[in-house]
């Protein structure tokens, strides 16, 4: 089932643009190797969903996959052929905000080979370019 939140303060959302780079977010925190987002989009809980059950399917429920953004935002639709003036539409689906380096995806726990080739399948499912990232040692 795709992730959705459990309970909300308010049902529908304003459709807000904010077009900035990331700068929370942006790095591999969890686990070896991560999917950082090129672009910003809304990403459908379907789409993550989808990308999910393609890393595990790949590697075999090995290793870890870290979902790092959660689909919180409301989108709403009318439906095709209505009148303008009834009111603000249902919730259609539920989406991730995710700004320009957003880290969507992290993996732990499997070699860097089969990580990539994993978040490889993930990225074609996503509706953002996407790029493959390992973990950066600070001193």
């Amino acid at each position: 089932m795709a992730l959705m939140p459990k309970r909300v303060k308010f049902r529908k959302e304003m459709r807000r643009v904010r077009d900035r780079k990331a700068t929370k977010g942006n790095y591999v925190a969890f686990g070896d190797y991560g999917l950082q987002a090129l672009e910003g989009a809304w990403i459908k809980a379907t789409q993550l969903e989808a990308g999910r059950v393609a890393a595990m399917h790949f590697v075999k429920r090995e290793g870890k996959l870290f979902t790092r953004v959660f689909p919180d935002k409301p989108i709403s639709k009318k439906p095709l052929e209505t009148r303008m003036g009834t009111g603000k539409a249902d919730v259609d689906y539920w989406a991730a905000r995710v700004k320009p380096g957003t880290m969507l995806f992290e993996m732990a726990g499997v070699p860097e080979r089969t990580a990539k080739t994993a978040l490889l399948r993930v990225a074609m499912k996503m509706p953002v370019r996407c790029r493959f990232v390992g973990r950066r040692i600070s001193v």
